[in-house]
């Protein structure tokens, strides 16, 4: 289960309590640069939201010290090209702000493919948004990629 925190749960938090997966609940805005010093920024992933021209929304995972790579994205997708939905149209695509996207929120209303960058896999663990602005969650990437039924692939540049 996750630690304990004196905030308040985040809806994400509760469903992962609720389908009994570990987890650590994290208050840290990974838009800004004061992180703790036991966090590496390249261990933070951003969950961003795209469009395909053939499948529709897709979800793409990758680290926030890297950058998404739409090519490699539209053919893993199947998709000839995919491209960021537009900001104001997100919270209607995904049901959240920029900054507070995150798969587990995302995959309880939708069923768009989710794909996460393969280094996630080779850490073992990351750390993505809470479905609020500076809160997120530190968990195990295969346990993350099994409950959103994701996938793992090369996804960046």
């Amino acid at each position: 289960m996750s630690k304990k925190s004196k905030q308040k749960k985040t809806l994400v938090d509760q469903i992962l309590d609720k389908a009994g997966i570990e987890h650590d609940s994290l208050s840290l805005n990974a838009l800004k640069d004061d992180l703790p010093d036991h966090i590496n920024k390249s261990d933070i992933y951003k969950t961003l939201a795209l469009i395909g021209d053939k499948t529709g929304p897709i979800i793409g995972i990758v680290p926030i010290t890297e950058h998404l790579s739409e090519k490699k994205l539209a053919k893993i997708s199947k998709n000839k090209k995919v491209s960021m939905i537009p900001q104001k149209n997100l919270q209607k695509t995904t049901g959240y702000v920029h900054g507070a996207n995150n798969p587990v929120g995302i995959r309880q209303k939708h069923s768009y493919p989710i794909i996460i960058d393969q280094s996630a896999l080779d850490k073992g663990t990351m750390i993505v948004s809470a479905g609020e602005i500076g809160r997120s969650i530190k968990i195990n990437s295969q346990l993350l990629a099994q409950f959103v039924e994701a996938s793992f692939a090369d996804i960046i540049v």
